[in-house]
């Protein structure tokens, strides 16, 4: 892990804990928004676990946002989430495309 990344190294460490995936890849997406290089304020995690099994999806929003609840209070502006079984994983693993940022005005 690297130290000039703490919270994508919080974020992996906390979900990897807590939830066990088969497959986690946390995305610092800060770079596609208005803000100073190296922020780390803004990420996508792709999440596959067996603890999203017989899940719906806003639960399986609700066991990672429980997880890394410390940093989304204090460091993160925006948090995009795809969580998926095992089985729908291997169906798809289509993650889809974050959209370009609006900036703060929302135009």
């Amino acid at each position: 892990m690297s130290d000039d990344k703490p919270i994508e190294n919080a974020l992996r460490q906390k979900l990897t804990d807590a939830l066990k995936p088969q497959f986690l890849d946390v995305i610092n997406e800060s770079y596609m928004h208005n803000v100073p290089e190296g922020t780390e304020s803004h990420f996508k995690v792709v999440i596959v676990s067996t603890a999203f099994e017989n899940v719906k999806r806003l639960q399986k929003h609700q066991l990672v946002h429980k997880a890394i609840q410390e940093e989304l209070d204090n460091s993160i502006h925006a948090l995009s989430i795809v969580a998926k079984t095992p089985a729908e994983w291997e169906v798809s693993q289509d993650v889809g495309k974050s959209p370009p940022c609006r900036g703060g005005a929302g135009l």
